[in-house]
Parts: C-alpha cells; structure tokens; sequence
C-alpha cells in the first residue's frame, strides 16, 4: 500500500484529524436521541463516526470519557446560546429570560441534558463553570440594583435548582399530563422567592442597602483587601439579618 493511503487510513482511525473527534461526539449524541444511554456503547459509536472501536479508546479512554466529552460539549453549546446584557433596562425581565433559556434547551435537548445533569460530577465540566459565573454575574447585578431579597449565592443557588428541577420534572412526566402552567408557575415563584418589586434600598431597613453595597464592594479601589473583606462580613450579616 502506498504510504499516502497509510497515512489516511491511521488518520481515519486514531482520530488525528482534527474533526474526527468531533466526528465521533456528534455521533454519541445521536445514537443518545435516538437510543438512549445505554445504545451509547463504544462499538456503536464507532460505527456510526466510521472508525474502528480501538479508536475510541485512543481519543477518549473508555466509554465514562465518551460520556463525559459529550456532556461538555453539551454545556459548552448551551453556554454558547447564552445573551449576556451588560445593563438590561429592566433586570427581571431578563432574569426570566435567561431562566427560561435555560429551560428550553433542557426541554429541547432531553436525552443531552440529562446526562448533562444526571451526575453530580459534570459540575466540574469547565463550561458549566463558566455558565455558573455568568449567572452569578446576573444575579451580581440585581444586587447592586437593590433588587434582591436573599444572599447572593442562595439567589444563584434558587435559580439554577428551579430551572434545573423544571426541566426533570418536565421530563419525567407523561406527555399527557404535562402543562406549561408548571414551568410559568415554578419561573414566577423563583422570581417572586428572591426579588423585589422595587429596588430594596428604597425600603425602611438596612438589608437591601448592605446587599447592594456589599455587590459594589469589588469595583472600588478605596479601601485594602483586609477592609473589603471585613466590610463584606459585616454587610452580610447585615443582609442576613433581614
């Protein structure tokens, strides 16, 4: 065989072509919308990417490193849809967007997103990292407005569990008996749970004025690290006490 037909057939097969690795999650993903997770076995996949079984050992380590490539590739292309708005003119609203985003790529992608969600251990998926810093970004903005009612992190923690929740739920139920009320219901409860109608600093009490002070303490530059991070205890448990 000519040297030239070599190289391409070890390309073909050892996947270092750069879209063969690609090649064969896109080929994971189909077999799990179609199949289900227990057709996603090694020697389908490769049938379906055309490759050879051994190949997918080479680029992935066995089936566990399949699954987790294809789950990252899930939230990196969640993470991708995702709109981040600097200074939206009206922040709740786009707290329900952003919620009910979310929630739509759950519903349209179900297979992918529960074994996105499925195992705790995809929390240390790099994009889903990323998709968490911009929530709390989101949620680091309604602080500063004074719209928040809770804790910073308890906010992100409300919004990522209802919208994550929505979505099992959602899925777990008979086609039947699924109604959209749900997925409004549980959206409104989880805003009304965690905003405020008006921006809280207007309200009597120190609570909504330490959370949005205690959100704007990283931008400035007045006071050290040591006075910021005492500051921010205090503000706390400012927050806290409300």
């Amino acid at each position: 065989m000519p040297s030239g037909s070599r190289d391409t057939t070890a390309a073909a097969t050892t996947g270092s072509a750069p879209d063969t690795r690609q090649r064969v999650i896109d080929a994971a993903i189909g077999l799990l919308e179609r199949e289900g997770r227990d057709a996603v076995t090694t020697r389908a996949v490769a049938v379906a990417a055309g490759l050879q079984p051994p190949a997918i050992y080479r680029l992935f380590g066995d089936k566990e490193g399949l699954l987790e490539a294809v789950a990252e590739h899930g939230f990196a292309t969640f993470l991708a849809s995702k709109r981040v708005v600097p200074d939206p003119e009206d922040p709740i609203q786009d707290l329900r967007d952003s919620w009910d985003l979310a929630v739509r790529f759950g519903l349209e992608n179900p297979a992918l997103y529960l074994l996105m969600y499925g195992d705790v251990a995809r929390s240390d998926s790099p994009a889903f990292r990323t998709g968490l810093e911009i929530l709390k970004g989101r949620v680091r903005r309604l602080a500063v407005g004074g719209r928040l009612r809770v804790g910073e992190a308890l906010a992100a923690d409300v919004i990522h569990a209802t919208a994550r929740g929505a979505v099992l739920t959602w899925l777990s139920m008979p086609a039947a008996d699924r109604d959209p009320a749900l997925l409004t219901t549980l959206r409104e409860a989880m805003v009304t749970a965690i905003t405020t109608e008006r921006p809280a600093v207007r309200t009597t009490g120190p609570a909504g004025a330490a959370r949005a002070l205690r959100a704007s303490l990283p931008d400035q530059t007045t006071l050290s690290p040591a006075e910021q991070h005492l500051m921010s205890e205090w503000l706390g448990r400012l927050a806290a006490d409300a």
